[in-house]
């Protein structure tokens, strides 16, 4: 039997049915990605099976380090073969590791190979995949449409060009709505106040506004939101240690804007108390355009100051942090909350110990609509099979399961669709379990409703999109 077979994580009979009879079929909507709207533009079509699968994803490079790979290899400027082939000797220890299910489900449902990689098999699959990239139907656009991709939302610095989210709006041959998402999580680094400046030029020529005073700032963010939303634009991102905590009074936040416009860094203080500040204005826009706020809750980044000094951000270094999260956490969404401006939130965390926290704190918070306060996907470390089963069971026992809005690949590359079958399957293992020991009804279609709801129609109506 094939590895990838048919009930591939599918562990009894009533796993099986809701998962073919109800979810396998559902289209995506993948609402959190780092793809590139400009490769989506171009239509990029990808020169090798390495090029397709380990430009950016540190989540390989943290394997192929672990399995003694030269850096040269990993995030170097190796030859793209030998880089493949490290990383086909390093794939059969990561057995137990999302990323040895994830390689397989791509393979067969990207390319249609069925065969386990390996050392003896590297070179087999590399002709045979690159034999498929070369083909002029496998682009980037191809594989939107190969897995029904409705709708996708990028990540996108309010103070980049939005040239390409326009073009392909514009161009009928693009079937997928592909939408920014607002991720402005640079305007309060401030503690570097030369990169900070530099943003801001940024800033400037996307608004065609002068900024020399908070106004001015707050004025451009704003004009930004504006635009964003014009182009499609119903969600933002960012991520924290932990959630603001410390807000600073619009004076205050006034004469530390000044002083990094003076080319003067803050310091620590300062800078949680403006990103507090900012985080607040950008919550009620968020709330009064009806947008979903997605928070990347806990990481601790760039461990290794060798691969940041080396590489830079993002080199695959970073951990899950060890922080209280929740008081501060109810500060900032309580203070939206008083004056009605809490947005629709998404909360993702990445520390398996506070999920029960997480999940009963956004409870409190619950009004308007259902599911109002979302308790994220398992995320980053917890984006496998453990930390997506705890994540459904944490909400399923504090929350409303029910209105879950599921799965988002959280990914750079355009073959990892895929993910969202293996989330698909998890899910429906986990609801066939709990059906087989009378935990839920046994009920095929009730259950098979809820599967159906959390893999696509529950993100469509929670988002607010313009899905076709």
């Amino acid at each position: 039997m094939s590895f990838i077979h048919e009930d591939f994580l599918l562990s009894n009979d009533r796993a099986v049915r809701l998962y073919h009879e109800y979810a396998r079929d559902e289209p995506i909507l993948d609402f959190h990605n780092h793809l590139s709207p400009g490769e989506i533009a171009k239509d990029r079509r990808f020169e090798n099976l390495a090029e397709a699968w380990l430009e950016a994803d540190h989540y390989k490079w943290r394997a192929m380090r672990a399995n003694g790979t030269p850096e040269e290899l990993v995030t170097g400027n190796g030859d793209p073969k030998e880089k493949y082939l490290a990383w086909a000797a390093t794939l059969p220890h990561a057995l137990g590791n999302p990323l040895y299910h994830w390689t397989h489900l791509e393979l067969k449902r990207c390319f249609g190979i069925d065969t386990l990689l390996g050392p003896e098999t590297a070179e087999e699959i590399w002709d045979l995949a690159n034999a498929k990239l070369a083909d002029p139907a496998f682009t980037a656009r191809k594989m939107l449409e190969k897995f029904q991709v409705k709708a996708l939302c990028t990540t996108d610095d309010p103070a980049t060009p939005t040239d390409d989210h326009e073009k392909i709006a514009q161009d009928d041959t693009v079937v997928a709505g592909v939408y920014p998402t607002f991720r402005p999580d640079k305007a309060w680094e401030i503690r570097n106040a030369t990169a900070f400046l530099d943003w801001l030029e940024n800033l400037i020529e996307q608004t065609s506004k002068e900024i020399n005073t908070l106004n001015d700032f707050l004025e451009s963010l704003a004009l930004r939101v504006n635009h964003f939303h014009e182009i499609g634009c119903r969600l933002s991102d960012h991520s924290f240690p932990t959630f603001p905590s410390k807000f600073a009074p619009e004076s205050e936040a006034r004469n530390i804007f000044t002083k990094v416009l003076n080319e003067e860094n803050a310091t620590a203080d300062e800078t949680r108390k403006f990103t507090g500040f900012i985080m607040l204005f950008l919550g009620r826009l968020y709330s009064a355009k009806g947008w979903t706020m997605q928070v990347h809750l806990g990481p601790l980044r760039n461990n290794s100051s060798r691969l940041l000094s080396e590489f830079g951000p993002d080199a695959g270094t970073d951990s899950i942090g060890d922080w209280n999260q929740v008081e501060n956490m109810g500060q900032f969404l309580d203070k939206l909350d008083r004056e009605d401006s809490l947005p629709k939130t998404i909360v993702y965390n990445n520390n398996p110990a506070d999920n029960f926290s997480i999940a009963t704190m956004l409870g409190n918070f619950q009004r308007d609509l259902p599911g109002k306060m979302q308790f994220g996907s398992g995320w980053w470390h917890l984006d496998q099979r453990d930390g997506m089963v705890e994540q459904m069971k944490t909400l399923a026992n504090v929350g409303l399961l029910s209105h879950f809005v599921g799965m988002l690949t959280d990914s750079r590359s355009f073959l990892s669709f895929p993910r969202h079958e293996y989330f698909r399957r998890i899910l429906c293992n986990l609801l066939g379990n709990w059906m087989a020991e009378g935990f839920v009804p046994d009920d095929r279609e009730l259950i098979g409703n809820l599967a159906q709801r959390i893999c696509y129609s529950n993100a469509k109506e929670y988002l607010g999109l313009e899905i076709s």
